[in-house]
């Protein structure tokens, strides 16, 4: 499980992904973490943790439990729809990210991902769709 949680943060070097600061931290069987912390990357006007930050570790966790449960070699995941709910402002240094499969079909899967800040308190629910398609297959 190590080496996963090496070649996904990995991959994720110069991205989006490595800007916000994420970093991939556990996996378990149906299930992947990730870690963003709370600063100037991530906050607000207010020093509030900024929604679209939330939102961007939702996708990034959510599509990428879906990458590592599927075989990257053959597959690529695309995200095409995501929502979330904001239920608590966000206290301390990081929040979390974890992704859990709702519906895990061959061609679409539907991920719950939780996010808390580090004292456990739920900031944020979301939902993340993928589609998983055979690499070369998508189009424009």
């Amino acid at each position: 499980m190590n080496e996963i949680i090496t070649r996904i943060n990995q991959q994720c070097r110069g991205t989006l992904v490595e800007s916000l600061g994420i970093a991939f931290i556990g996996m378990g069987e149906d299930w992947l973490e990730a870690r963003m912390p709370i600063d100037k990357r991530t906050l607000r006007p207010g020093n509030l943790l900024h929604g679209g930050a939330i939102m961007a570790l939702a996708e990034t966790v959510g599509s990428g439990l879906s990458f590592v449960q599927a075989s990257p070699e053959a597959c690529d995941v695309y995200g095409i729809e995501i929502n979330g709910n904001h239920v608590h402002q966000a206290r301390g240094k990081y929040v979390t990210g974890r992704a859990e499969f709702i519906h895990k079909g061959k061609r679409t899967q539907v991920v719950a991902v939780r996010i808390t800040d580090e004292f456990g308190a739920l900031v944020s629910v979301c939902r993340v769709t993928n589609m998983l398609l055979p690499k070369g297959e998508a189009g424009g």
